[in-house]
């Protein structure tokens, strides 16, 4: 019986990766969208329809047809800097201004060594807690928690005699299953999420406000949640690494790989040094972010009587700035960096790495223009939102999210990505569900979305890093399969996608404040 469940397990694993493979690259997905919401411009040009604004008016609409000569000018005219590079204020050109910061912190050596401090100090009881909270925060550093964390937890298990899967599936657990949460604001993550969500609701006539009706930070909207996120995450991750994946692997044979070097990750004394250089650094930044949260970035009343905070409308800045001083105090104390153009081609190697964003923003964002321009998006979600009314889940806000979650989730197994999937469903999805219950704000769906994406990237092996993972876990056991690490991973993914949707919930229904 347990070889048949293994073949089934295996069959449907390849059953996924079969369908995954046949769906095309987001970026020629983008392509094809375009061309399609084209030629349905051509079809239903000059279509008029009614919705209700915010305000409770009615707002006529007609749709554009985008082969009119006048349309055909803003397309080209519009294309390269009012769609791509301006789109939802610059959103480009912010992401690529945190990955200076965090490029150099990253290729200082400044966020594995504090992986590799943090993770060899703790005792074996609380080990799986600390892995998935390492794993969770290593999201900061981009790619370090699956390059970094996932085989030094097999390292760590197995020097105190312990399988190395069981850290190694712990670490898993929190790099990708808790993608989204951190203690950090304004990560990456928050910045793709967040500026395009505000994005996708002003172009539709949704207010970016919250739930409790209070303008919305793109940044830091979601950061009480994500934090109070973080400590649940950590808490169920170790508690399924002792439950179930401690006694799967206890008395489970593995071999020791004859060119394993302990010293691999060791901490040298140089990195020790400059572990104390960049304290020093990380303070010297603090000070100077407080002293202009306190000086010229201070909030104020401006001429129409709102109030204005210029720290948190530039947080984005000041953290990159933190992260940039720390990592070059440590580079340079390190020997990593030895002068300037080190620290210069540090920054350049990471923008490297940002050449697939470029070209994904740009399809991406002007067929989220052209849907926009045109009135087609606003249709689409009108008739979607017009659909969920006629079902009657407009009236059960917490059951039409429950079906976002799951079909997010769903998804998330055939198309992998962040944010190419978030520009598929959010400019459909956070107009459309405002529109079926005016609870589901956007800051409220962007959320659902980020609980479903990450609950799920375990457990599909069309996850970038599902390979690299599965290479790593084979050095101690060769006859493992995707299957078998599927097979893992599968109680982590059910038990945060279960407690996280719960979280949500609670949040909804208590009007707990998802941020600031």
């Amino acid at each position: 019986m347990k070889h048949r469940q293994k073949i089934n397990g295996h069959h449907n694993v390849s059953w996924i990766e079969r369908v995954g493979h046949k769906i095309p690259d987001p970026v020629i997905l983008f392509i094809l969208f375009y061309l399609i919401v084209l030629l349905l411009t051509g079809i239903f040009g000059g279509y008029s329809f009614q919705t209700i604004g915010s305000n409770g008016s009615t707002v006529e609409y007609q749709i554009q047809n985008m082969f009119t000569t006048e349309n055909t000018r803003w397309i080209f005219q519009n294309a390269i800097l009012n769609n791509w590079l301006a789109y939802a204020g610059g959103i480009l050109g912010t992401i690529l201004i945190v990955m200076f910061g965090i490029g150099i912190a990253e290729e200082s050596g400044l966020l594995s060594t504090l992986i590799r401090k943090l993770g060899g100090k703790v005792s074996d009881r609380i080990l799986p807690y600390v892995l998935v909270f390492l794993g969770i925060l290593s999201n900061i550093a981009t790619d370090a928690g699956y390059i970094i964390l996932i085989p030094l937890a097999g390292l760590l298990y197995l020097a105190l005699g312990k399988h190395p899967i069981i850290g190694m599936s712990a670490a898993f657990a929190g790099v990708s299953a808790g993608f989204s949460a951190n203690l950090m604001p304004a990560t990456v993550i928050d910045v793709i999420v967040g500026t395009n969500t505000k994005a996708f609701a002003l172009n539709q006539g949704v207010p970016f406000v919250s739930m409790l009706g209070r303008n919305l930070n793109p940044f830091t909207m979601h950061y009480y949640f994500m934090v109070t996120s973080t400590f649940l995450l950590v808490l169920l991750g170790g508690f399924v690494t002792n439950k179930w994946i401690r006694p799967k692997f206890e008395q489970d044979e593995y071999v020791i790989p004859p060119d394993l070097d302990f010293s691999e990750f060791a901490i040298q004394q140089a990195e020790r040094k400059a572990l104390r250089w960049s304290g020093i650094g990380f303070l010297l930044a603090l000070l100077a972010a407080f002293a202009l949260a306190l000086g010229p970035l201070r909030a104020y009343i401006n001429a129409d009587g709102d109030k204005v905070v210029p720290f948190l409308d530039h947080i984005i800045l000041l953290i990159t700035f933190v992260f940039l001083v720390s990592g070059c105090f440590y580079g340079f104390a390190s020997g990593k960096f030895k002068n300037w153009n080190d620290l210069v081609n540090a920054m350049v190697k990471q923008m490297n790495s940002m050449g697939y964003v470029i070209v994904l923003t740009f399809f991406c964002y002007n067929f989220l223009a052209l849907l926009t321009f045109s009135n087609l998006g606003t249709y689409i979600t009108f008739i979607g939102a017009q659909g969920l009314k006629s079902i009657g889940l407009a009236n059960s806000p917490i059951l039409i999210l429950i079906c976002f979650i799951l079909l997010t989730a769903l998804i998330n197994l055939f198309v992998g990505g962040l944010t190419s999937k978030w520009m598929l469903l959010g400019p459909i999805f956070i107009p459309m569900l405002y529109q079926a219950n005016s609870m589901m704000t956007p800051e409220v769906v962007s959320a659902a979305y980020r609980v479903a994406d990450s609950c799920s990237n375990t457990i599909t092996p069309l996850m970038t890093y599902a390979g690299v993972i599965l290479l790593y876990m084979r050095k101690y056991k060769p006859s493992y399969t995707i299957g078998d690490m599927i097979a893992t991973m599968l109680p982590y993914s059910i038990v945060f996608l279960i407690a996280w949707t719960i979280l949500l919930i609670l949040f909804i229904v208590l009007r707990i404040p998802f941020g600031f």
